[in-house]
């Protein structure tokens, strides 16, 4: 048997448009070419939240054409890893085909903070950072 060449992960939560995408950008500028990722949601938003966009510049990443994309886009891949990012999207994980691992981090979604725009930013900043401190930790156990 050939040995595998690339694997896929995906991040899921609900909407696309925070917490998943900025899992997909952090994972893509930490991973090497071994890995494809993708992130998607089960009821995505019509556009990636600017602060997002935002918290992610500060990394030196740009994700400001990316897009939410509906989780139904991908029912027919076989991911190695899923990653889901909320409760409701662990709740309503689709199956994949093949026998990867599905894995489950609970972050709360910064773009339902409430408060000043400055508490918002912190929020979004305090979500991105969580992820990739998970990131950090993932690849570092799967090497």
């Amino acid at each position: 048997m050939k040995p595998k060449t690339k694997y896929k992960v995906l991040f899921l939560c609900t909407g696309n448009q925070a917490r998943s995408q900025m899992a997909e950008a952090l994972f893509a500028a930490r991973a090497g070419p071994e890995w494809e990722v993708v992130s998607a949601g089960s009821a995505p938003k019509p556009a990636i939240h600017p602060l997002a966009v935002r918290v992610i510049s500060e990394r030196g990443i740009d994700i400001s054409g990316a897009e939410p994309k509906d989780v139904s886009r991908f029912t027919q891949v076989p991911f190695d890893y899923v990653i889901t990012l909320c409760d409701n999207a662990r709740d309503i994980c689709p199956v994949f085909p093949g026998d990867g691992e599905k894995i489950h981090w609970s972050i709360p979604d910064p773009a339902a903070a409430g408060g000043t725009d400055e508490e918002k930013l912190m929020a979004f900043r305090a979500a991105r950072d969580d992820i990739d401190g998970r990131i950090e930790r993932f690849i570092e156990e799967i090497q």
